[in-house]
């Protein structure tokens, strides 16, 4: 009977530590993460300080934002970083007017506190500050995007293709804030090409991402202004870096790979 114990002791030993080897090597080689669903793609929590106060981080449902207004203006004019976290928005920011702020006021968007149809103040923290709540929104991913035309991956919406057939009409200027400019010449379209062999060049369009980006959201910070000057590889895109920075984040992924290979070799 000692001897079948100690057996058995041995034998979940080795189990134990072949397992332990086995989530190392998944965890060295790499696994496939769980694809976001349509309405979660391109979420970001915002958890710099929630939890540090004992309030809810916030859930920023990129889909929305893009439907209305363009990355730009958020990017740029109102200063946030293109990293999750990045800007590490505080409270009393907001309430200055400042980032999220900048919209959230009751004018432009619901601000943090308002009145309901009784018209007796109440706190909207909840609209913000939803993670891990059941919270029902003003706005449905599925019926805000019902009638935008369909993509494969990402949201599973062509948001290109919704802006240029005029089913979104995108707001680019922010009073006080924005600053009123002339619109620059819009560059050809450039051929990038593909460093794997039979692999479609990529053709990259200045005017498509002109509308949602401008110019100063790539350049000069994320990309050089002079042509040749950014040297890149497809393995710093998928590690989030040049293209990265929103592909697979919040516009189409990377996996859909016709959509910027598009040149017939």
């Amino acid at each position: 009977m000692l001897m079948r114990g100690n057996f058995f002791k041995g034998l979940v030993l080795l189990l134990t530590i072949a397992m332990g080897v086995t989530v190392v090597f998944a965890e060295a080689r790499g696994v496939k993460k769980k694809r976001a669903l349509p309405h979660e793609y391109g979420n970001v929590v915002m958890n710099n300080l929630s939890d540090k106060n004992n309030i809810a981080p916030v859930v920023f449902n990129h889909w929305l934002h893009r439907g209305l207004y363009t990355c730009r203006l958020c990017h740029v004019d109102l200063a946030f970083a293109m990293q999750a976290n990045g800007t590490a928005v505080k409270e009393d920011d907001n309430r200055k007017g400042f980032y999220c702020g900048a919209c959230h006021n009751e004018h432009e968007a619901f601000g943090w506190v308002g009145k309901n149809k009784e018209g007796v103040e109440v706190k909207k923290c909840d609209r913000c500050h939803s993670y891990g709540k059941k919270v029902v929104f003003e706005k449905d991913f599925y019926k805000f995007t019902a009638d935008l035309p369909h993509e494969r991956f990402g949201n599973g919406i062509d948001w290109e293709r919704a802006e240029n057939d005029g089913k979104l009409k995108l707001k680019d200027y922010l009073e006080g804030i924005s600053i009123k400019r002339k619109p620059l010449a819009i560059p050809p379209d450039t051929q990038v090409k593909a460093q794997v062999s039979d692999m479609p060049d990529i053709v990259f369009s200045h005017k498509k991402h002109a509308v949602w980006s401008g110019c100063e959201l790539c350049h000069p910070d994320i990309f050089g202004v002079k042509k040749g000057s950014s040297v890149y590889s497809m393995e710093e895109i998928f590690s989030g870096k040049y293209c990265g920075l929103c592909h697979d984040k919040v516009a189409f992924p990377n996996i859909d790979c016709q959509r910027c290979h598009t040149k017939a070799v």
